[in-house]
């Protein structure tokens, strides 16, 4: 899995930010897969954050197969939009 595979959900993240360590867990104890790229070791990466966040570096941001992002979602957001619980 690579963070270039659309098919795949990519949560850019931080090693310091609780709320990326927290998502991170709910996603692992669900059994999401997912790619985590750290955005203060990858330039590219961190452009990407701030071009979704009006310019800012907000973590978590997570790219979802087919091109939506979302900026610190709940786990059950993000569950909704990989379509694993129905939407409300």
């Amino acid at each position: 899995m690579t963070a270039n595979d659309v098919s795949v959900l990519t949560m850019y993240s931080t090693t310091w930010c609780g709320f990326c360590r927290r998502l991170k867990t709910q996603l692992n104890e669900a059994g999401i897969e997912f790619v985590e790229i750290d955005i203060e070791s990858d330039p590219a990466a961190a452009d990407f954050v701030a071009s979704v966040n009006d310019g800012n570096h907000v973590v978590p941001t997570l790219l979802f197969p087919g091109g939506e992002t979302a900026t610190n979602p709940p786990l059950k957001g993000v569950q909704r939009r990989l379509g694993l619980l129905e939407q409300d």
